[in-house]
């Protein structure tokens, strides 16, 4: 239950750095995924308890995932490193339902941002068009960890 928190306290400050500066730190990402790794290799599992195993398959589906989307700019560079760490800490269960719980809730933001703009009959200029994702990927988690609590 404890690793559980970290976890959420980690994506909450993640997902506070992605809101306001619209990128999230290495130190945040990398640095989570370093310890996660290095638990991973001490312990033989992850931080959540999967076998060592699985926290790899997690990894390599969070960057087959990813990267493509990467490429094609759709995801920034701490999109992918989060969901890496987040994958090394958790599970692959975790990792997915984040994952389909972001993308989600992510298309229903911008489909009521998009209709409260319509309304207001106007775009502004000065707003950013890159959304955040963190937050949306401590929603899909907090929400998955929700559900088999």
């Amino acid at each position: 239950m404890i690793h559980g928190v970290v976890i959420l306290l980690w994506l909450g400050l993640c997902a506070l750095q992605d809101m306001r500066q619209r990128q999230i730190a290495n130190g945040l990402t990398l640095g989570a995924a370093l310890l996660a790794l290095i638990f991973l290799l001490w312990t033989g599992t992850t931080w959540l308890g999967a076998p060592a195993s699985e926290g790899g398959w997690a990894f390599a589906l969070a960057l087959l995932l990813t990267l493509p989307g990467y490429a094609l700019g759709r995801f920034g560079a701490g999109d992918v490193k989060l969901l890496a760490a987040l994958a090394l800490a958790s599970t692959l269960d975790y990792l997915l339902w984040s994952l389909i719980g972001a993308a989600l809730l992510q298309a229903c933001w911008v489909l009521v941002s998009q209709r409260l703009r319509a309304r207001r009959g106007r775009a502004d200029a000065q707003v950013s068009t890159k959304q955040p994702f963190a937050p949306f990927v401590l929603t899909g988690f907090v929400l998955y960890w929700l559900w088999i609590h």
